[in-house]
């Protein structure tokens, strides 16, 4: 319980640093905090005509170098709390899985567009899907240490097929991304887009620190939880931990 409200602190401290987002922080207060441990950011370039029938027409692909990039990201979940409040145990800990691309909306603020997202909570996914209209699957998941790896699976319930499963380790030095750099793209994103009623868009803000990345090994078996085949090796990344908040959806194009 103890590492639950330390970890509420941190949440509320991000605060304090916003000097490295791209635009402002909302004037308005989030609505939820947690903790993400154990992050495996693995990356995937990808031909833009492959993602684009993926993503809805209001938005437009964010490109680096000429490619779009898919990404699989897993980590552990802790300390996830509406704000004002603590932790619940056993509510606010699970396993999560989360398959991604990167998007622009016409206002130009990069952000980040999800295909699906896994989780080991029947809660978490209920709870995402009523609050944040992302697309929440149950999931059985583990995530096992051994030494300096990560051994990371997931399977979907309800759809047999999509799964994932690979290892992981840090492999370098810490450090934060340079803008500009292909991590930096990756990983400073501070918005997330959802498809709201109709054609209508919705998009939620988030806040953190800039990322404690290190370079990562990572050895890929399965990733049919994608929503098209992934070729090649991923470029991939470790961080042992991120605080985060997150505000309320909002209509793209609405005022703060």
């Amino acid at each position: 319980m103890f590492d639950d409200v330390r970890a509420a602190g941190r949440q509320a401290r991000v605060l304090r640093r916003a000097e490295h987002r791209p635009w402002p922080l909302p004037e308005r207060g989030w609505l939820l905090g947690q903790t993400l441990e154990d992050v495996l950011l693995a990356h995937w370039h990808v031909p833009e005509e492959t993602v684009r029938p993926h993503v809805p027409s209001g938005l437009e692909l964010d490109l680096h170098d000429g490619s779009a990039w898919i990404g699989i990201v897993g980590f552990r979940t802790a300390a996830v709390r509406v704000r004002g409040m603590l932790p619940v145990p056993r509510l606010s800990s699970y396993l999560e899985l989360n398959v991604r691309t990167y998007v622009r909306a016409a206002d130009e603020r990069p952000g980040v567009w999800f295909f699906s997202l896994d989780a080991s909570s029947r809660f978490a996914v209920q709870a995402a899907r009523r609050s944040y209209r992302l697309p929440y699957h149950h999931a059985r998941l583990a995530l096992d240490r051994s030494g300096d790896w990560r051994d990371l699976e997931c399977a979907r319930v309800a759809e047999r097929g999509k799964v994932f499963s690979g290892r992981y380790r840090p492999v370098g030095p810490t450090s934060a991304a340079e803008p500009g750099s292909l991590e930096w793209f990756l990983a400073e994103r501070y918005c997330l887009y959802v498809a709201g009623r109709g054609s209508d868009l919705q998009r939620a803000d988030v806040h953190h620190d800039l990322w404690p990345l290190q370079p990562a090994e990572g050895e890929i078996e399965l990733t049919t939880i994608a929503p098209f085949e992934l070729r090649g090796a991923p470029v991939c990344h470790f961080a042992a931990r991120q605080d985060l908040l997150a505000w309320p959806l909002e209509p793209v194009g609405s005022s703060r």
